[in-house]
Parts: structure tokens; C-alpha cells; sequence
């Protein structure tokens, strides 16, 4: 990792040989402590924590003193200069010329990508939103490693809030990434959000299976089970995938449980109604005492409020205090890394897949349905424009680099139409075969047949014949 020249916003800046140089270098930290001071002498870090923290941000500051670096803050954006409505570009370049390193905690998802690309330092993502939380996840990595051994060919059970929940989107991309199998347990219309499956599934190959497809006896053993993800690394035929896999996958119990409460702050007001009804279970020692979770880690990123039981805290199995210690001997090696007062090369059998997507060229047709998305705040739009990757061609879809959901347009076109004659400027169905000739360069999209038409597109002949035609 090269100083100066890299952020940490998703987990997917971090590759498979950088997470492990960085978790040899937090052990060799956690170890020696008191050593450590001065690595960082006269560095000077910015915290900035736009929505409440306790671990995250004293953990950070505690990493960069224990390094022997300085630490500014700004915790209350209604005593900032983005309450008058500053841009978060604009506030990016500025602290940016008064510190080495910015960590940020925002609501918006996609904040602190536009952070990095704009404040000239290296940035980290201390959570933006509902998106991601790196660090968390290198924080449940690493405890993982260390009671396990490893990661690949375990079982982790992800148990809650996995709508909302950021610490879970990026731990499901860093477990796929270190194959893992996936216990999916959501509490009931808490699902992971399908754009996190597309992505799994597409970029890290593994093969997913829902509770409905289950056998009754994989059922009976899981009944808070949804879906269950097997890595390409496991020893079964994924083409051959089956119940009986699934269940000797389950057999041997589950390696880790991750409990996570309800994010209630991102709740909407129907999920805020429905969270009234029936609870879902606690995870005590009663969940507990299956066989299959007899050596399970039991794991939380906290805060936890009711989902886990306290009677927990005195079980050897339990291991979520451990996890936030390791916060700082973590935190300590990413800031050491990207400043570059440690170099860790990575191991050279690096396994990252390596994917590089086409960009959606054009300003049409693409918005990101996000609300929480920053590139649709009333404040960025001065400067930010939708900015969209072709991720697949059927269905056609688009993904934010923002907030990283999906689109999936209704109709398209091509920027270079025949001789540039007007009557050959036309507009198809997003799932015709013409939809998939247009080089992604000259790709255009739009999401209506109206808005096709003010760009000066007629329908095609499939659209007149089939005006409603649906684009799935």
C-alpha cells in the first residue's frame, strides 16, 4: 500500500493480501504497544463524526495518540459551516489543507467517497449511512482470525438488522472475499438489500440458496434461517448444489454468530409500525444450547440494545468486548499504513478478484433512487453529477458509485446513431437484442419514453409495438 495514494471507503479498497499485511501489523502493534509512539509524531488527524460514536471514534483518536500523532474534531454538523449550507466538497478541500489523514462518520451514503476525492489526503470511511464501515469489518476480521485460525471455509451466521445494518455490508463482501460460507438471519422485512446479493453473488462467484428451496430438516436445525451463501472455496460442487450439501455444510455447527440490533434510525415510518409487533428472539443461552452453535463465537459490533441477552457476557463464547479492544491496534495499522510511516507489502498470492466495469458515460437517464445517497442532496448537486458503472447487460444494470445501489433503466439508445441523421436517432426496450449491441461507450439510458423524447429519441418499431413492455 503506497502512501498518500489510497483511502479506505468500502472494504473493496483493501485487497485479500492487504487485510492480511495489515493484520500481521496490528498483532506486532497490539504486542508492543509502547512502541509504537512517535511513528506518527507530527501527523495530524481529523475526526469528523456527523452521527453518534462511541467505540469508533475513541478507538480512532486513541489509535492516532498511541502513534504519537495530534487529533482535531468536529462531532455536531449544526456547529459547522455544512449547517449553512456548505458542500461536503468544499469542506473536504479545506480540512484537507489542515491535516495528513480525515476519518469521517456521515449519514449520507457515498459521503465519504466524495470526501476522498476531494480532500487531497487519505481518507477513511468510519461509516456513511446504511452503505459501509470498513473498519468495523477489519475489526471482525481480525477477531475471527485470531480464535479461528482462518477465515476461509467457516460458517458465520449474520443475525438482525441486515437491511440497515452497514457493519453487514461490508463484512458479507470481506467474508466472501476470504471465503466464508453466509448464514443469513434477518429479523423479519430486514433482508439484505438485493443490490448486496447482485453483487455477491456476481463478484465473488459463490452460489446463493433461499430458506423456501431448503429441505425440512436444514429448516428445523435454521428456522431463522433465509439464505444461505456457499463460497466457490468449499469442498462441494456448486453446480451440484443441493439440500444435502447445504445440510452437511450445516452439520459441522456454525463458527460464528453476528448479532446486530435494529438501526432504527434509518427505520421508515412502516418498518418503525411493524418493529411494534412480534420481537424477534434474543440470542441468550437458550438460542445458544443447539448443538450447532456449541464452539460458535458470539459477535456484535455494539452498541446492542434487547437483540442480546447479558447473560451472554459471561460465556467464553462471547467475544464482543474483545472485538472493540482490537479497535485500536487495527486502527493504529490502517493509519500507519496509509500514511506510509509503515510500508506492508502484500502477500504476492494475492486472490482479490480483479473487475473493472465499464463507466455509464452520459448524463441522461440515471439517477440514483437512493434518497440517502449524496449525490441526490440538495447541497451537492452544484457539483456532483450522477456517476454510474455498467455492472450487467441482462437486465441492463447500473450501479452508484456513491451509495452502490442498482438501476435498472426502462429504455435505452445509441450516442452514435447513423450518419447523425435525426431519423435514425431511436430508442429501444432495455432488454432488446439492440439494447445489447450499443457499445457502453455510446450507451445512453432513459427511464421513460418521455424523457427519451426530449432528448429528440423516437421509439423503435418493438417500442410502438410494445409500448408497456416490460423491461425484467
Amino acid at each position: 500500500m503506497s502512501p498518500h495514494s489510497k483511502s479506505l471507503v468500502t472494504i473493496d479498497d483493501l485487497s485479500h493480501g492487504e487485510i492480511d499485511a495489515l493484520f500481521s501489523l496490528a498483532q506486532v502493534m497490539s504486542d508492543s504497544l509502547d512502541e509504537q509512539f512517535g511513528l506518527c509524531r507530527g501527523k495530524i488527524m481529523a475526526s469528523l463524526f456527523f452521527e453518534p460514536s462511541t467505540r469508533t471514534r475513541l478507538s480512532f483518536e486513541t489509535a492516532m495518540h498511541r502513534l504519537g500523532g495530534s487529533v482535531i474534531t468536529a462531532s455536531d454538523i449544526g456547529a459547522t459551516s455544512l449547517a449553512k449550507g456548505e458542500s461536503i466538497s468544499d469542506m473536504a478541500r479545506v480540512i484537507g489543507s489542515y491535516v495528513d489523514i480525515i476519518v469521517i462518520r456521515h449519514p449520507w451514503e457515498g459521503a465519504a467517497k466524495v470526501v476522498a476525492d476531494y480532500a487531497g489526503v487519505p481518507v477513511i470511511n468510519a461509516g456513511d449511512g446504511g452503505h459501509q464501515h470498513p473498519t468495523q469489518t477489519l475489526c471482525d476480521l481480525y477477531t475471527i482470525k485470531k480464535e479461528k485460525g482462518t477465515i476461509q471455509g467457516l460458517k458465520i451466521a449474520l443475525w438482525g438488522d441486515l437491511k440497515y445494518g452497514r457493519t453487514i455490508h461490508s463484512l458479507i463482501f470481506a467474508l466472501a472475499k476470504f471465503g466464508a460460507n453466509i448464514l443469513f438471519c434477518p429479523s423479519p422485512g430486514l433482508e439484505v438489500p438485493e443490490h448486496i446479493i447482485k453483487k455477491l453473488t456476481a463478484e465473488y462467484g459463490g452460489k446463493m440458496a433461499k430458506y423456501a428451496t431448503l429441505n425440512q430438516s436444514v429448516k428445523n436445525a435454521f428456522s431463522f434461517l433465509d439464505a444461505v451463501y456457499l463460497t466457490p472455496s468449499s469442498p462441494h460442487q456448486l453446480a451440484m448444489m443441493s439440500d444435502l450439501n447445504i445440510q452437511f455444510e450445516l452439520e459441522s455447527g456454525v463458527d460464528a454468530l453476528y448479532v446486530t440490533r435494529p438501526q432504527k434510525e434509518r427505520f421508515t415510518a412502516g418498518e418503525e409500525s411493524r418493529e411494534q409487533g412480534d420481537p424477534f428472539p434474543v440470542v441468550d443461552k437458550k438460542l445458544l444450547r443447539d448443538k450447532a452453535f456449541r464452539k460458535t463465537l458470539v459477535m456484535h459490533p455494539l452498541p446492542r440494545v434487547d437483540e442480546l441477552a447479558y447473560e451472554m457476557d459471561a460465556d467464553p463464547r462471547s467475544k464482543y468486548f474483545e472485538q472493540a479492544a482490537h479497535g485500536v491496534p487495527v486502527r493504529m495499522a490502517l493509519i500507519a499504513m496509509l500514511l506510509g510511516v509503515k510500508e506492508v507489502p502484500p502477500s504476492p498470492d494475492d486472490i482479490t478478484p480483479a473487475l473493472d466495469y465499464p463507466r455509464y458515460e452520459h448524463d441522461s437517464g440515471a439517477r440514483c433512487a437512493n434518497p440517502r445517497c449524496v449525490s441526490v442532496q440538495k447541497t451537492e448537486l452544484k457539483y456532483l453529477k450522477p456517476d454510474f458503472i455498467i455492472v450487467n447487460r441482462e437486465p441492463l444494470t447500473l450501479r452508484c458509485v456513491y451509495c452502490e445501489h442498482g438501476v435498472e433503466p426502462k429504455y435505452v439508445a445509441s450516442a452514435e446513431w447513423h450518419e447523425g441523421k435525426t431519423a435514425t436517432k431511436i430508442y429501444h426496450h432495455a432488454d432488446s437484442r439492440w439494447a445489447r449491441k450499443i457499445r457502453p461507450e455510446n450507451l445512453i439510458v432513459f427511464s421513460s419514453e418521455d424523457e427519451a423524447g426530449a432528448k429528440g429519441f423516437k421509439p423503435s418499431h418493438d417500442v410502438l409495438e410494445h409500448p408497456s413492455k416490460s423491461h425484467h
